[in-house]
């Protein structure tokens, strides 16, 4: 039977994660996942496609507060996000988020890290963000993440890949919240359901992959059309490149590592 090998959070959008032995599965997607993200002053979201620098951005959370480290400087502990604390138009591709600001400490020390004026938001707790309803249900929602809250990839879809290329590369380079080991290569595809440990999960839409996987993880650098271009030649589906499955939460639960799961 499949079961969960990895489970990764990304706080920031575009900043790198961090793997979890155990995490809650709520509505949104695993506890703290994209519940951050960097803007321009006018709102505009920052992303590894164009700033792949941002890969080398720690976060953590600690004692429940996001902290950021990176490029040598000193950690950054970002203010919670409150009632107090000005709005802000932010936008993740067509859809408009009303964001919270959380203040010009942490926009100064970002915008240090990155070389460009930016800010950080937080999603407020007030809101929430429809996913596309091509796929999800009415009231299925998720944070600043690309369109779903999770994704999901099986571990043999990696090393399948890894096996067509000369240098291989790592699971981070796909940014999978929740990784399966014991299927076969791409099972996931043909999935509709998972559960594990009371939570259940929905599969909804194969995942577009952009350029993000190109950005070296350790450099900080567009490195080449690798692994996007050799995955084009056996993933193309109708000019998009598919790899990993969009999901969304039907029921809540506490997910760990190790966790048998139950897929239809």
């Amino acid at each position: 039977m499949p079961a969960i090998a990895e489970l990764n959070i990304y706080p920031v959008k575009s900043l790198t994660g961090y793997a979890a032995a155990e995490c809650e599965l709520t509505r949104a997607g695993l506890r703290h996942d994209r519940r951050w993200m960097v803007v321009r002053a006018d709102g505009e979201f920052l992303t590894q496609r164009t700033h792949p620098q941002m890969a080398l951005l720690q976060t953590e959370i600690r004692g429940g507060q996001l902290v950021l480290s990176g490029f040598g400087m000193d950690e950054h502990v970002v203010p919670a996000a409150d009632d107090g604390m000005p709005r802000l138009k932010s936008r993740v591709w067509r859809d408009s988020v009303d964001a919270v600001e959380l203040g010009v400490p942490t926009a100064g020390w970002l915008s240090q890290a990155l070389g460009e004026e930016c800010k950080l938001v937080a999603f407020p707790g007030d809101r929430t963000r429809q996913c596309d309803r091509q796929y999800a249900r009415e009231g299925e929602h998720t944070h600043f993440a690309d369109g779903f809250p999770l994704l999901i990839l099986s571990r043999a879809s990696l090393e399948n890949l890894n096996e067509k290329l000369s240098e291989p590369v790592g699971m981070e380079r796909f940014r999978a919240n929740i990784v399966v080991d014991g299927c076969e290569p791409h099972a996931e595809d043909a999935w509709t359901r998972m559960r594990a440990n009371g939570a259940e999960i929905r599969l909804v839409k194969q995942c577009a992959r952009c350029s993000v996987p190109t950005v070296d993880p350790q450099a900080g650098v567009l490195a080449g059309p690798e692994p996007i271009h050799t995955l084009s030649t056996y993933r193309d589906r109708g000019g998009e490149v598919l790899f990993g499955m969009n999901a969304v939460v039907e029921r809540e639960g506490m997910l760990r590592v190790g966790d048998e799961v139950e897929v239809t």
